[in-house]
């Protein structure tokens, strides 16, 4: 098994794999990373003994390429009850045993949730699981062919539409079997690999870490539900400092999240009522605390900061509400709103705004 990289080292194992075919390779490396030539070399070797690139040639005119992706499919009846830690340990870890520990904690974290999801969830009658590993990467696809889990959430939640459904999906804890779910596997699923996305129906959900956490909507038409996962062999996340990020005071509790506020509007629509901000609250008071992602949006209505900021607010006053990237009129209307409930605030720090 590969030891953990540090981050440092994860740089230049990147840009190694991403340059590959690139003339003096080491030198290159010692160049952009302010390393000896041979803490370069040393770094390609490691790589070649990983299995993860091939070199050739002679060492004064040595070349590298990567070890050809190699992708293996499985199919799983639902009806035979499948349980996602023997599935995992019986077919998918092998075929990812040679990561570094904290990769492969990520992806056995990731893959249950997921396919445990599908068996629960789907109410299909099958499961196709494709997994594909590279010198850089490994992805993993689970498909399954029932209902869809937008249109499931929308049925069993009441909500107006699937676009609803992926706005309660990204603040965590939603489940449509609580007794046996605590709703927080997509949620802690999507942050913790690279890139993550579901493809359900006409909805498409996706997490992008290398790009600034985004959150994606396109239009697609497909039955059932495909969940896609990507993680890049040497991250330097754990499950541990991910489950962290969303716990208040260190307690390891899931009392934190994020709303990405963008997701309740429709097309060109303002948010600028109360009715609007009703649906961004919806099951907040689950949280601790609470930070609402104004990434995308560039301005909101007083009825809307108004519902957020002093009316919830002053009916959870155990619950921490604060605005990240946000633009300065939408912190101007956050300050009001919040000065009208605490007469005398000046407003806080433009620390966590864009």
């Amino acid at each position: 098994m590969a030891t953990r990289v540090r981050p440092q080292g994860q740089e230049v194992r990147n840009f190694i794999l991403r340059h590959l075919k690139s003339e003096g390779l080491a030198a290159k490396v010692s160049d952009r990373f302010d390393i000896t030539r041979q803490a370069a070399n040393k770094h390609l070797r490691n790589l070649v003994d990983e299995n993860a690139i091939v070199a050739v040639g002679a060492t004064r005119n040595r070349a590298y390429k990567p070890v050809r992706a190699k992708t293996k499919t499985f199919t799983y009846q639902i009806a035979d009850s499948p349980e996602e830690d023997v599935v995992w340990r019986m077919d998918i870890k092998p075929l990812l045993a040679s990561l570094p520990q904290n990769v492969l904690d990520i992806w056995q974290w990731a893959f249950t949730e997921m396919f445990n999801n599908a068996v629960d969830h789907s109410e299909g009658k099958e499961i196709i699981v494709e997994v594909k590993k590279s010198a850089v990467d490994a992805e993993v696809m689970i498909m399954d062919n029932g209902v869809g889990i937008f249109r499931k959430l929308q049925r069993q939640f009441g909500l107006s539409d699937e676009r609803q459904a992926i706005l309660e999906l990204s603040k965590g804890k939603l489940t449509t079997d609580p007794s046996r779910h605590s709703g927080q596997g997509i949620f802690f699923t999507s942050r913790m690999v690279d890139q993550f996305a579901i493809l359900s129906g006409e909805t498409y959900f996706a997490h992008d870490i290398g790009e600034e956490d985004d959150w994606l909507l396109e239009s697609t038409n497909n039955s059932g539900t495909s969940v896609f996962l990507k993680v890049d062999n040497h991250t330097s996340r754990t499950t541990r400092k991910i489950l962290a990020q969303y716990s208040v005071n260190n307690s390891y509790g899931f009392n934190k999240t994020v709303v990405p506020v963008e997701l309740a509007r429709y097309g060109t629509d303002q948010l600028v009522s109360r009715s609007q901000a009703k649906r961004v609250l919806a099951r907040v008071d689950q949280f601790a605390q609470v930070l609402f992602d104004f990434r995308g949006v560039d301005e909101i209505g007083q009825a809307f900061a108004d519902e957020i900021f002093r009316v919830f607010a002053q009916a959870h006053p155990k619950i921490s509400l604060l605005p990240i990237n946000a633009n300065k009129t939408i912190m101007g209307m956050y300050r009001a709103a919040i000065k009208s409930a605490r007469p005398g605030y000046k407003g806080p720090s433009m620390t966590g705004t864009s």
